[in-house]
């Protein structure tokens, strides 16, 4: 019986241990969403071109998780992520493409 009762009170530590472990990693995955930001910037396209030039590369660039371009307005609308990208580096990608860029503040 002796042997029974220790085999129980074992089993029941690992039951909570397990249980405990599980919550902390689940809490884990909840409180860490995948983060994102967003920046415009005007850039001094003047074609269909210039904007198929920037969806092209832009897309591609390390971080980017979304890339709209408005020829019309001449503003470029980027999704990334802050820990593998800057506003700063997107801006400079560009400004490598050959074009003139302002960053737009956000209006909070």
């Amino acid at each position: 019986m002796r042997n029974f009762v220790k085999t129980f009170t074992a089993f029941l530590l690992i039951q909570f241990a397990i249980a405990g472990f599980s919550t902390i990693l689940a809490q884990d995955k909840i409180s860490k969403p995948k983060k994102t930001e967003t920046m415009k910037c005007w850039v001094s396209m003047d074609c269909s071109s210039c904007q198929t030039k920037i969806e092209k590369n832009m897309s591609f660039e390390k971080g980017v998780s979304d890339l709209k371009v408005d020829l019309p307005t001449k503003m470029v609308t980027i999704t990334y992520k802050p820990a593998k990208t800057s506003p700063e580096k997107l801006e400079k990608a560009l400004q490598e493409l050959g074009f003139k860029t302002e960053v737009i503040a956000d209006k909070k």
